[in-house]
């Protein structure tokens, strides 16, 4: 058994670098920064401030369903990173990343992980942004790898359970 989770971390770490250096573009123009940033917690309030301003049909249900959901994804990502305690990349690699992240740990992906559960929480209630918005969290997702703090396994991880809780979160607020 310890060999099948030696090989996977191994693919891991290959696929980090395989993908680290074909997003070296990325870094230089400072795109994979800003994707990143995009994913960060004020963008959501902003988005579901205007929604309910421009008095979208069905923004109110979205913002309960959203407060909801990040109640529910904030503990639980933080939980998951401090039990499992997985080193960023730039730590077990040993080189130096673009950006400071917020912790040591990388397991799973915060970013991601709110990137896909507002993804689907928006598509839920608006589903013609289906599109925009799950591209949109994938480049997110894309932009931690290419800023040296997730292993692919990370982001991957994080858009499961931002997806798995979304899809919780729509069942019981229908």
């Amino acid at each position: 058994m310890t060999s099948i989770f030696q090989r996977l971390r191994t693919l891991d770490e290959r696929t980090f670098d395989w993908l680290y250096q074909a997003t070296s573009g990325l870094r230089k123009s400072r795109l994979a920064f800003w994707l990143s940033r995009s994913g960060d917690g004020p963008y959501y309030a902003l988005f579901a401030l205007f929604s309910a301003i421009a008095a979208i049909e069905g923004s109110m249900l979205f913002i309960q369903r959203a407060l909801l959901a990040f109640a529910i994804e904030i503990p639980l990502f933080i939980g998951l990173k401090n039990i499992l305690r997985r080193d960023r990349p730039w730590l077990r690699l040993k080189f130096k990343p673009v950006i400071k992240p917020a912790d040591r740990f990388s397991f799973p992906s915060g970013h991601a992980t709110a990137a896909f559960l507002f993804a689907a929480l928006v598509i839920a209630s608006f589903p013609v942004w289906a599109p925009l918005f799950y591209g949109w969290a994938t480049l997110v997702a894309i932009s931690r790898v290419a800023l040296g703090v997730h292993y692919p396994s990370d982001v991957i991880a994080g858009a499961i359970l931002g997806t798995s809780i979304a899809a919780l979160v729509v069942a019981i607020l229908q």
